[in-house]
């Protein structure tokens, strides 16, 4: 029997910011290696055969859990050495995170249990040129942007390309019902199939 791909818990964002996040990383990514969306990745690799105890966890988590923005005082470029990302620092994301992490602690891997410094990854797997000099233009323009987390997606990694396997909007009461739009606009971004022009 063939073993149960890993999975991937990547953070649903409002649909303005990664509109602007994909956009970024279409123009920047290399297109044979550009498999799949813009993301921010709370976990790289989740054992596949546990995938029903992983649903059940992140179900649970986001019933309690209302959307919250990212901090833009914080957040900046970071130069990778052959790509660069934008930092996405946020409060309630690192303690969102420590949570999952405290139970899947048997489950990590070496990369999962470093320090946790949230990014969108828009250029990587370039010459290390390319990335100084995409970074140094970024930098001289660069300006924070609102965003917001709206809920956690699950994939499934297939060895290059990443499989949607589940979508868990944010739904606890909110004070401001507002939040229901970038809940619903979230959703559009489980497709991994995207145009390449």
């Amino acid at each position: 029997m063939d073993e149960a791909p890993p999975l991937i818990v990547t953070v649903a964002l409002d649909a303005a910011a990664f509109d602007r996040l994909q956009a970024l990383r279409r123009r920047h990514f290399p297109p044979a290696r550009n498999l799949i969306p813009a993301h921010l990745t709370l976990f790289h690799k989740l054992p596949g055969e546990s995938a029903a105890e992983v649903v059940r966890t992140l179900g649970a988590l986001v019933r309690r859990t209302t959307p919250f923005a990212f901090d833009p005082q914080r957040m900046g470029l970071r130069f990778l050495g052959r790509g660069v990302a934008i930092e996405m620092p946020s409060r309630e994301l690192d303690a969102l995170r420590r949570t999952l992490a405290d139970g899947w602690q048997d489950w990590l891997t070496p990369q999962d249990r470093h320090g946790f410094r949230p990014h969108v990854t828009i250029q990587n797997k370039v010459d290390a040129s390319e990335s100084r000099a995409l970074f140094d233009a970024l930098t001289a323009s660069f300006t924070p942007f609102d965003a917001s987390a709206t809920g956690l997606l699950l994939w499934r990694y297939l060895g290059g390309p990443w499989e949607a396997a589940g979508h868990f909007p944010f739904t606890a009461e909110t004070k401001n019902q507002d939040a229901e739009a970038p809940r619903e606009a979230a959703a559009d971004q489980i497709p991994l199939r995207h145009p390449t022009s």
